[in-house]
């Protein structure tokens, strides 16, 4: 695989308790809208050998329900899924092994975090400045745990970031074209 053949997050799948009490979060704090389902409830459920190797879960696990979502102004979908069986767990925690939070820019963020608690959501904390490369005087982020456990980010950085002035100096690229900054006292590849 080169470089070239990724061009970014197509979608986020987000395995959930109830389609639909997930659906209507997402859309009374983001205003998602439903673009597909990608199996319906009354068509389901989908299980068996085929779907428990393609996705790598225990023998007897059925989708009852998948379902993609559009958040306005564009970026990747947001695919919720359904399943029943022999096992589920709680969603992970940011101190686990795992993909363990998604990260959403806001331009409001107050009106954001008001939005997610409003639609179901907990606030963890008081948002926060953005630390380090990040910062800037109105650059902020809040975690919050969704209605079914997840981890949530919302941040805002209207103002510049120190990071990307860092990258020009040492011929890094900027976001968006491959390569992530890194720490200033680490060596930049060539």
């Amino acid at each position: 695989m080169t470089a070239t053949s990724v061009r970014g997050i197509d979608h986020i799948g987000v395995t959930v308790p109830d389609l639909e009490t997930a659906t209507l979060f997402l859309a009374r704090a983001f205003g998602a809208e439903v673009l597909y389902d990608t199996l319906r409830r009354q068509d389901g459920p989908n299980g068996g050998p085929g779907v428990e190797q393609r996705l790598g879960v225990p023998a007897g696990t059925q989708q009852l329900a998948v379902r993609m979502l559009a958040l306005p102004g564009g970026g990747p979908g947001i695919e919720l899924c359904e399943f029943q069986g022999p096992r589920r767990e709680p969603p992970v925690l940011p101190c686990d092994f795992g993909w363990q939070h998604v990260a959403l820019y806001a331009d409001d963020l107050d009106a954001a975090v008001r939005d997610c608690v409003a639609a179901g959501a907990s606030l963890l904390a008081e948002a926060q400045p953005l630390p380090g490369p990040e910062s800037g005087e109105h650059n902020r982020f809040a975690y919050l745990r969704t209605p079914w456990g997840s981890t949530l980010q919302l941040l805002t950085y209207p103002d510049p970031q120190p990071w990307r002035r860092t990258a020009s100096r040492q011929g890094t690229r900027p976001a968006g074209t491959g390569t992530w900054p890194t720490d200033p006292a680490r060596p930049v590849p060539s």
